[in-house]
C-alpha cells in the first residue's frame, strides 16, 4: 500500500466521522475491515511507520503543552491523533508541532475536550480490530503484521511515512529539552501562549 493508499484511508474514515456523528476509529474499522487482509496488514505497515515517524521530543512537547502534561502512554494516543487529523495537519505538525496552535480545535477547547480531538487511543487499534474481525482470530494481528514487514521488506518505505516533511523519518528523537514553561515558550510560543499559564 502507498502511503497515497494510506492517507485516502484515514481521509475517508475522517470524512464518513464528521457527516454520521460516528467515532473515527469506528469507521475506520468499517472501512479497513473491507479490505483484504494483506491490505489490512499494509495499511497497519503504513500506520507504523507514520505513527513512528512522529516519536520525537518537540512533538511529545507540543502534546505536553495541549495536555497539560503528557505520558508514554498519553504521547502514543497523541500520535495516533495526529494521524486520526488528518494528512494535512500531520505532515504540518511535522514538520513544525507548534503550528497546532493553529488546528481549528486548540484556541477552541482545553482539557478533557482537546483529548478527544488530539487523543485518539483507537485510531491505533483499527487495523488489528479489522484483522479480527475479518479472520476470527483475536490475538493472531502482531505476528501477521511481523510477518508481512518482513515478506514486504516493509521498513524500506519509513522514510516516505509523512510525505515531503523533512527528516522525520529517521531513528532520532532529536534534541532533548526539558519541558519547563521558559524552554516551552521558546520552542512553542504560539502553543504555549495557548496552553502556559502564568
Amino acid at each position: 500500500m502507498d502511503i497515497d493508499r494510506f492517507w485516502a484511508i484515514v481521509e475517508d474514515a475522517r470524512t464518513a466521522a464528521r457527516e454520521s456523528g460516528v467515532p473515527v476509529h469506528e469507521v475506520l474499522v468499517d472501512r479497513l475491515s473491507e479490505l483484504s487482509v494483506p491490505e489490512i496488514l499494509a495499511y497497519g505497515v503504513r500506520y507504523d511507520e507514520a505513527h513512528d515517524a512522529v516519536y520525537r521530543w518537540d512533538m511529545w512537547a507540543a502534546a505536553y503543552l495541549i495536555f497539560g502534561g503528557c505520558s508514554d502512554d498519553g504521547f502514543v494516543d497523541f500520535r495516533a491523533g495526529l494521524i486520526a487529523a488528518g494528512r494535512t495537519w500531520y505532515e504540518r505538525a511535522a514538520a513544525d508541532p507548534d503550528c497546532l496552535a493553529g488546528h481549528p480545535d486548540a484556541a477552541e477547547r482545553s482539557g478533557a475536550l482537546l483529548e478527544e480531538v488530539f487523543a485518539q487511543e483507537e485510531v491505533g487499534y483499527a487495523a488489528a480490530v479489522a484483522y479480527e474481525r475479518v479472520t476470527g482470530d483475536l490475538d493472531g494481528f502482531h505476528a501477521a503484521l511481523e510477518r508481512h514487514e518482513e515478506e514486504a521488506g516493509a521498513g524500506a518505505g519509513a522514510a516516505e511515512a509523512g510525505g515531503d516533511v523533512g527528516d522525520v523519518g529517521d531513528d532520532s528523537m532529536g534534541e532533548y529539552f526539558r519541558f519547563d514553561d521558559d524552554e516551552m515558550r521558546r520552542r512553542s510560543p504560539r502553543l504555549a501562549a495557548l496552553f502556559v499559564r502564568g
